[in-house]
């Protein structure tokens, strides 16, 4: 995922307030290659103030302190939380989000999260909650909401300008599998491919469809070709679930290690009365889509590539952090989000 690119232009800088209020101070938890690229992001948009960090890796401090040399590294959690901090990134195991996220609430600090904000429901409330108590800004890295032409789509499905929208095909299949041993672990992880990959997707519906809520979740998982039986004690490597939201029937599919004959399989489309619309990756890659409005037979290319999403969602945060670092309720779908992912796992 390449870093964001967001440069104010020289007549901008011209017409800039001859006073600039002050940048957000960020610390930053983990920092591995997602946290570093956060960084990267945050670097070139140049809208936050790097302060310190903290990872028990000394192979990851070492590379995040090349970004910035002059970012105070902290060996201990308990030092960064007592900084003099308006925000925290959060990028470390998921087993670790809820605690960190909630600590970092009530020591006053607004809170960025990498996905998932937690394992469960019931965690992902405790930190909605401890947002909402400590009125500090919490947002999680749903990052596909910020593709370049997502929010067109979302305007249009608002709109009613696919008519009355029937099914939808979501579907993330990655040829391979997560490069660290805690993915596989179910307590450490919460889940498999639905929670590293699904989730993403199950945000996007929700997301596009925000005033509809899911009546019903069925599954089947499966773990080396062979399908689990509730309760789970592996993680799924493939998974296939059907939820009802609204009036629209959806089917997700997503897997780690597939035969896909590329790098990756990534699409979300939805059909209408009216029209369909469909988000697609390209060439089997990650990081480049395309979105396209469907007419009969007629395609309309609403976006495309290049296109450097993968920190906005990031950015968004710091933006808003910078104007008002209070609790802000949108985030609160990320409970129903989690409600879901419960229920494609039999929880």
């Amino acid at each position: 995922m390449g870093p964001l690119s967001f440069r104010t232009s020289s007549v901008e800088r011209i017409i800039e307030p001859a006073v600039a209020r002050r940048l957000p101070r960020l610390g930053f938890v983990g920092t591995g290659w997602i946290g570093r690229l956060r960084m990267q992001a945050l670097m070139q948009d140049g809208n936050a103030e790097f302060h310190a960090l903290h990872d028990p890796c000394p192979d990851a401090v070492h590379a995040a302190a090349k970004i910035d040399p002059e970012m105070r590294v902290c060996r201990a959690l308990d030092d960064l939380l007592e900084a003099d901090l308006d925000g925290i990134v959060i990028a470390t195991p998921s087993a670790l989000h809820a605690d960190q996220c909630i600590r970092a609430l009530e020591g006053g600090k607004a809170v960025f999260c990498q996905k998932p904000l937690a394992r469960t429901r019931q965690e992902t409330a405790r930190v909605v909650d401890a947002a909402r108590a400590a009125d500090r800004l919490l947002a999680v890295d749903f990052s596909y909401r910020y593709l370049a032409g997502m929010a067109q789509a979302r305007d249009m499905i608002a709109a009613g300008a696919l008519g009355e929208i029937y099914a939808a095909d979501l579907v993330f299949h990655n040829a391979y599998g997560p490069d660290k041993s805690w993915f596989y672990d179910l307590k450490a992880a919460g889940g498999g491919c639905v929670m590293d990959l699904g989730i993403h997707l199950v945000d996007l519906l929700l997301w596009l469809f925000e005033d509809e809520r899911v009546s019903r979740v069925s599954s089947n998982l499966f773990h080396l070709g062979h399908r689990l039986t509730p309760p789970l004690h592996v993680v799924e490597d493939y998974a296939l679930a059907e939820l009802d939201i609204g009036s629209t029937h959806a089917r997700l599919s997503c897997s780690w290690n597939l035969h896909a004959g590329q790098d990756a399989v990534i699409e979300a489309k939805f059909f209408g009365t009216q029209g369909g619309l469909a988000i697609n990756n390209v060439g089997g890659s990650f990081y480049d889509f395309e979105i396209h409005h469907f007419q009969g037979t007629h395609r309309r290319k609403l976006a495309g590539y290049p296109d450097e999403w993968g920190g906005r969602a990031l950015s968004d945060w710091v933006e808003r952090l910078g104007q008002n670092p209070g609790y802000d309720s949108a985030v609160e779908r990320v409970i129903q989000v989690a409600d879901t992912i419960d229920r494609i796992y039999h929880r």
